[in-house]
């Protein structure tokens, strides 16, 4: 797609630091990681978000975020790690070509991956648990 960085990383006109790559997924790293080691992974054709990408390549493309998280797990023996994927600008994509981000974390860095929590009532769960069930 014209002007996407992550599809000129995947055809070798953008640099990055490679680090996994399948007929089907790159992982890299990211150029402003929020820890060593912090890695992209996506899948090589464009797709704006995860519910673009068929069950196949969604699963590709956790697969590989697996293989990249545990060779994180080895190299840098982090205390936690965050897989995050957001769709839409909304949710803080940033680069709209779908894409999973694996982070380290330490018990001491000072990322905060957080929100308020909320409160549904037995009938709110009912009714929103039902519209999601019917869209299924």
């Amino acid at each position: 797609m014209a002007d996407c960085v992550f599809c000129d990383i995947v055809a070798g006109d953008a640099p990055a630091y490679r680090l996994h790559e399948t007929d089907r997924t790159l992982a890299f790293l990211d150029i402003e990681p929020l820890n060593p080691g912090h890695a992209l992974v996506m899948p090589k054709p464009h797709r704006e978000t995860l519910t673009e990408m068929d069950e196949d390549l969604v699963a590709d493309t956790f697969r590989s975020a697996r293989v990249v998280a545990k060779a994180i797990e080895t190299a840098f023996d982090p205390d936690g790690l965050n897989l995050l994927q957001a769709n839409g600008e909304a949710a803080g994509q940033e680069v709209f070509h779908a894409h999973v981000h694996v982070l380290p974390r330490y018990e001491d860095d000072d990322v905060e991956v957080s929100w308020p929590a909320g409160e549904l009532t037995e009938a709110e769960a009912t009714e929103v648990a039902e519209k999601i069930q019917s869209a299924l």
